[in-house]
């Protein structure tokens, strides 16, 4: 991958003359650009002279941490000192550190700087999210990576700042813990913060949606106060776009399901009784005006079944959809491509709880060629090389981990972090590939979540995770005489939302087949399955409607004998083979389906207790 030309770009956007206050204000934005270029190309020309030096930042702040002492660093520790005393570590090995802050011990245990909240992380510990302590500075790095974005794109597309974005975003909830700080996801703690709240304007960043929609914690209300502003004013919209695929694939659904509603509000000029949140409704008046024929243009888009295309014919000046689509969502590419008209798609940045990491220098490429440039300034990273055969890291130990500055390209690893909130040497869980370099830093694309294996939007379920869930349901077969013989899963993204698929062969004792075992059961079972899974993905079936009900699928006995015999004639070999628990290729799918004798799904709603919200 080339390198961008970041110097030509900045000159040309310093020789824009400024001969009236349009011109003016164009020329202080391009001179803007050209700053925020000018870092970017600084960052990547001195990688690793930055490493050094944000590592030595780390050092000086947090060498006196209960957890750096006792990995026997003392004030002078300097790079080599780290990289010879200091583990690499999971989760596991931090939360009785990160227990105790959350519990009131106001002691310098990870970080010398005050914890202010607790990012709670997708990924989960024991079944709960992770509890990632964070500090008040970090915001500071967010929003100066957040700042980089705009010019990156503007190298691309030009008028950017002539309309606006229709951006569907959204908080969850959010809780305190024992010691009264707030534990939240990282784009609620963002949304909520100061500098998103009270940011000045910048047209950039001018969303159709208010403020107060998107901090409406009510899913509906705030999707339906988001879709009225965004239909309003939809000839003003140039980019459309949500934080996953999925989030943009769920607005697209609420229009299928609300548009008659959302037509009878843009006629009248007054929003549904639904919409309760009284500054959302004041919000809202700002913008919703008495308008029939809007009115009629939506009902007349929406009413004949026709979906093809719907974003640029509602939003006709669209320029790109800004989501991500790497990693799970790419599973959605071509569901959004039907939705947009081939709308190009951009994944601008490469971010987690734990910390943000870089961005695209190429946000307009092919969704298969994204690859992030990790920002040298974010933290201090290394990386665990992976053996490209067997897919596992190498051997933990920290003499085994590669600099920033010195990955090799086309290797795949691990990623490591050490952030100056006092992660130190973490394994992240992502796998990356280097693609190539910009300048001196390397790009790296988004291979696979470690040990994920179904996944629709934020919610991670593992092998052994599913493994149990399957046994909690199973239980349910005994009275009936029945087990489970074989199963496998799918994450089907055929209908929005998305939902988990378990393909079950099953053994029965008696003289009969599958369908020994009634209707009822194998419902319940869905369900029973729901209950055992984690509470990120409970949460997205109950709060957020991201993920619609499990469906168990009963295949016919000798499926999964079929299903060994395809792969033995692709080559697999018949002494290591083992059913796969999930798969993706199609043509195993299509033998699946095809002998299927019963399909189940979950009844009700797995159990989820809200946390309790924090002002």
């Amino acid at each position: 991958m080339a390198a961008m030309n970041v110097s030509r770009a900045i000159g040309a956007a310093l020789r824009t003359p400024a001969s009236s206050p349009v011109a003016e204000a164009a020329a202080a934005a391009k001179a803007k650009d050209a700053e925020k270029l000018r870092f970017i190309d600084e960052m990547t020309c001195n990688v690793d002279s930055v490493q050094e030096r944000v590592l030595a930042e780390i050092l000086a702040r947090n060498v006196d941490t209960e957890y750096l002492k006792n990995c026997g660093l003392d004030g002078a520790a300097d790079r080599d000192a780290f990289r010879a005393k200091v583990p690499v570590v999971s989760y596991d090995a931090l939360q009785p550190y990160i227990q105790r802050i959350v519990n009131g011990d106001r002691s310098p245990i990870l970080s010398t700087h005050p914890v202010s909240e607790f990012l709670t992380s997708s990924g989960t510990s024991a079944g709960e999210r992770k509890l990632m302590p964070t500090i008040k500075d970090e915001l500071d790095r967010r929003q100066l990576l957040y700042s980089l974005l705009m010019p990156v794109m503007n190298l691309y597309l030009s008028g950017l700042d002539k309309g606006k974005g229709l951006y569907f975003l959204f908080v969850k909830s959010e809780t305190k813990t024992p010691s009264g700080l707030t534990a939240r996801p990282v784009l609620t703690s963002y949304y909520k913060s100061e500098q998103f709240k009270n940011r000045p304007y910048d047209p950039y960043h001018n969303y159709t949606s208010p403020t107060a929609a998107i901090l409406c914690a009510d899913a509906f209300q705030s999707m339906y106060a988001q879709m009225v502003c965004g239909l309003c004013q939809r000839h003003e919209v140039l980019r459309v776009g949500a934080v996953f695929a999925s989030g943009l694939l769920r607005a697209i659904r609420f229009l299928q399901l609300n548009w008659k509603e959302l037509a009878a509000d843009i006629e009248a000029g007054a929003l549904s009784p639904r919409v309760t949140d009284a500054s959302v409704r004041e919000a809202v008046a700002g913008i919703l005006r008495p308008d029939p024929e809007l009115a009629q243009f939506v009902r007349d888009e929406c009413c004949n079944d026709d979906w093809a295309g719907i974003v640029r014919r509602i939003w006709p000046n669209t320029k790109y959809l800004d989501v991500i689509v790497t990693g799970a969502m790419a599973q959605y590419i071509g569901t959004l491509k039907y939705y947009s008209g081939d709308l190009p798609m951009a994944c601008t940045m490469y971010a987690s709880s734990e910390c943000y990491f870089g961005l695209n220098l190429r946000p307009l490429c092919d969704p298969s060629e994204v690859s992030y440039t990790i920002m040298p300034n974010m933290g201090y990273f290394e990386f665990l090389p992976v053996d490209s055969a067997t897919g596992a890291a190498s051997c933990v130990d920290a003499g085994n981990l590669v600099d920033l500055a010195r990955v090799e390209a086309g290797r795949e690893y691990e990623l490591v972090i050490t952030t100056y909130a006092g992660l130190n040497r973490y394994r992240v869980g992502d796998v990356l590939r280097v693609t190539g370099f910009h300048n001196a830093a390397p790009q790296f694309q988004f291979v696979r979540r470690k040990n994920v294996l179904l996944s629709i939007e934020s919610d991670k379920t593992d092998e052994a995770e599913l493994q149990r869930a399957v046994e909690r349901a199973s239980a349910l077969l005994r009275p009936h005489g029945a087990s489970v013989a074989e199963y496998t899963s799918q994450a089907c993204t055929k209908s929005i939302p998305g939902h988990y698929v378990i393909y079950w062969e099953l053994l029965t004792t008696g003289a009969g087949a599958a369908t020994a075992v009634d209707k009822g059961t194998l419902d319940a079972c869905c369900l029973e399955m729901e209950e055992a899974l984690n509470t990120v993905y409970r949460q997205s079936r109950v709060a957020d409607g991201s993920i619609g009900p499990l469906e168990i699928r009963v295949v016919r006995a000798g499926t999964f004998e079929e299903l060994m015999d395809y792969a033995i004639s692709r080559g697999a070999s018949i002494n290591q083979y083992k059913a796969p628990r999930c798969v993706t290729f199609p043509p195993i799918i299509e033998l699946l389906d095809s002998r299927v004798v019963s399909s189940h799904f979950s009844p009700g709603l797995p159990h989820w207790t809200p946390a309790r919200r924090s002002d």
